[in-house]
Order: C-alpha cells, then sequence, then structure tokens
C-alpha cells in the first residue's frame, strides 16, 4: 500500500465554561446542553437584574454516550487516586442547606409542587 500525504485543518472553536449541563435522549441519540450562566450589571436597567446564558448542545449516539461514560469514569478515578476524593465545596453545601430551610418555610405559607431551578449552582 502506498503512503499518501493527507492535510488536515483543525478549527478550534471558542473556550466555554460550563456552569451548568443537562441530559436528555431520544430514540437516536443523546442532547447534552452546556450552559454557562453569569449575572450581568446593566447600568440603563438598575432595578431589573440581568442574566446571560449561553450554551452549546452536543449530540452524540447512544453508543458514543456510554463510551463517554467510561472515559469520564477512568479519568475521574485516575483524577482522585493522584488527587484525593472530589467532594462538593463546602460553600454550596451551606448554599444547598439554607435554601432547603427557606423553601421549608415558604412551603408552610404557601403549598406548591412546583419548583424553580437556581442558575447559580
Amino acid at each position: 500500500m502506498e503512503n499518501k500525504n493527507v492535510n488536515v485543518v483543525i478549527s478550534d472553536g471558542d473556550s466555554f465554561y460550563c456552569h451548568e449541563l443537562s441530559a436528555n435522549f431520544n430514540p437516536v441519540q443523546f442532547v447534552l446542553d452546556f450552559k454557562s450562566i453569569t449575572p450581568r450589571v446593566d447600568p440603563r436597567s438598575a432595578d431589573t437584574p440581568t442574566i446571560s446564558i449561553k450554551h452549546n448542545v452536543v449530540l452524540v449516539e447512544p453508543f458514543h454516550a456510554k463510551q463517554m461514560l467510561g472515559l469520564l469514569t477512568t479519568v475521574i478515578n485516575n483524577y482522585e487516586k493522584q488527587f484525593g476524593a472530589i467532594e462538593k465545596p463546602r460553600a454550596i453545601q451551606i448554599a444547598e442547606d439554607n435554601l432547603k430551610k427557606s423553601q421549608k418555610g415558604a412551603a408552610k405559607a404557601v403549598k406548591t409542587d412546583v419548583s424553580i431551578p437556581s442558575y447559580f449552582g
């Protein structure tokens, strides 16, 4: 077999820090939605908070999703062997505890089954 040269062009995407991830599926693919959520200050509307949400969606076949799971499991296990167990940051645990307490107080005042998503962890 004859060796042939091939030119490869790689286009790098923009760097993207993910704060939140949602994963869904349908019969033929998994849908991974990586979200970056950033509060913004707009001096023109100081009374109304502004939140900027950017997202990148990645679609993968079920077989590839399972391959990703195996890869992430291996990488996380190697990370924890080298650096120790990955644990939830204390600040997040405190914020979750405070949210639960405030929701219990609110539940006594108004009974509802609707939960409001938090975009800040």
